[in-house]
């Protein structure tokens, strides 16, 4: 936003040795990505790249480009990108959500108010770890329970913790190789945290390759969701399965628990709009139903508060392209081969696109008809066009799905503990320090 005020909305700059050019203007946003071809070049992948070659290591969905992105993409796209496919994932991911709720009971009785979930984004981290093996793969693995058994408590202290070190090490790109043993630490936490993920993902794959040997090996039939597809189908490598399931780990798990984090901010600070939604899920769908996916089409308001956390807390406050022939933009000649930093974040808080748009006012996504369509390329997280979030309808089942349960069982309020909450950025937009709100019981 500082750069936009002072250089405008195109202007160009270095990122370490890389040369962009960042856009903050969503018509100019919107010219980019409607001028894509079949495979559009995301960013710059160098430093993914490199730790592949060095490991031996496929790429995966994210990292892959061209054809080979393609191919992938064609696959994956069968069981997680249409609404329906999605919706199987109802059942398993309501009972994380039990689970969930359970933990925050325990979590806020021992709280002197006996109300109060502090970190609330610690808690929704491991909702999300469970939610993200629950769909990936196919099992559970005890991040929500009282007492976790202690190998998971270390498998899950070992994942935070890569977790954190790679949003430091995004930047690991940036420093020249040349700089390397001079300044050793950025790459060597960037291989050590990809190390990390890739044999949390490896151990679950193995796991349930395993469990397929052997059903096969008894002449049982075989039934299961997007791993078990993909193992059987063998459309893709083991290798490639290894690198997308690390991927999507990586994509899922984060983004859910940072907005999920955000969106209990936002309604404890906003009661009035809290209320709306409470009576719109009350009237609509009932106080004790649970829900699954095709109940959220009934709650429009539900879906525009999860749109509006993410217009004010995009978890990528920017996205990247690479140009893949001559461009105008804004006047500006652009050659094939340029990056591209398309500034989401900025967008987001231009009055031009949203007015009052430092406001939480979830009400400015709801269509006043079936004709109205509230489409804006000022804020788009997830992306758009065909290299957007494969994995956007999981994330939003994930998080249409607790809010409402959320809801239902209590009322988010502010706690004495209850401090603001800035966003800061590490290579993520993240809550700058810790969420503490209560959760009150319904009446």
């Amino acid at each position: 936003q500082k750069h936009t005020q002072e250089y405008g909305k195109i202007f160009k700059s270095h990122f370490g040795p890389q040369f962009v050019v960042s856009i903050a203007d969503r018509d100019m946003v919107a010219q980019v990505l409607r001028a894509e071809g079949r495979a559009p070049q995301r960013a710059n992948m160098e430093s993914w790249q490199e730790y592949r070659d060095l490991r031996g290591r496929a790429t995966g969905l994210i990292s892959a480009e061209g054809e080979q992105w393609l191919k992938m993409r064609s696959v994956l796209r069968q069981k997680i990108l249409k609404p329906k496919d999605v919706a199987v994932y109802s059942e398993g991911v309501n009972e994380v959500i039990t689970d969930l709720i359970k933990r925050i009971h325990t979590l806020r009785s021992q709280e002197d108010d006996g109300e109060t979930v502090t970190d609330v984004n610690k808690l929704f981290f491991k909702y999300s770890m469970e939610g993200v093996a629950t769909i990936l793969y196919e099992c559970r693995l005890g991040c929500l329970e009282n007492n976790i058994p202690q190998q998971t408590a270390e498998y899950i202290e070992a994942l935070e913790l890569m977790f954190s070190m790679f949003k430091t090490t995004m930047y690991a790109g940036a420093i020249p190789k040349w700089l390397r043993p001079l300044i050793p630490k950025p790459w060597r936490e960037f291989c050590r945290s990809w190390d990390g993920l890739f044999k949390f993902s490896q151990i679950h794959v193995d796991n349930k390759l395993k469990a397929i040997q052997s059903q096969l090996d008894q002449g049982e039939v075989v039934n299961g969701g997007l791993l078990t597809y993909l193992l059987l189908s063998k459309e893709l490598t083991l290798e490639e399965i290894y690198a997308n399931m690390t991927e999507m780990l990586l994509a899922g798990v984060d983004t859910t628990s940072f907005t999920l984090s955000w969106a209990t901010y936002l309604l404890a600070k906003h009661p009035e709009v809290q209320q709306r939604v409470y009576e719109e899920i009350v009237n609509k769908l009932g106080k004790d139903q649970v829900p699954v996916a095709h109940d959220v089409i009934k709650l429009p308001l539900i879906r525009a508060v999860l749109k509006e956390t993410l217009r004010l807390y995009p978890v990528l406050p920017g996205n990247g392209r690479v140009t893949q022939k001559d461009l105008i933009v804004g006047g500006y000649f652009i050659p094939k081969g340029t990056q591209l930093a398309l500034c989401h974040y900025t967008t987001s808080y231009n009055e031009e696109n949203f007015s009052m748009a430092n406001e939480f006012r979830p009400e400015r996504w709801l269509r006043k008809d079936n004709l109205d369509r509230v489409d804006n390329f000022g804020s788009i997280p997830f992306g758009y066009g065909i290299r957007s979030c494969i994995g956007k309808r999981i994330a939003e089942l994930e998080i249409h799905l607790a809010l409402i349960q959320l809801l239902q069982n209590f009322e988010i309020k502010i706690s004495p503990k209850t401090k603001p909450v800035h966003a800061k950025t590490h290579g993520l937009l993240t809550p700058g320090n810790s969420i503490n709100v209560k959760f009150s019981d319904r009446k």
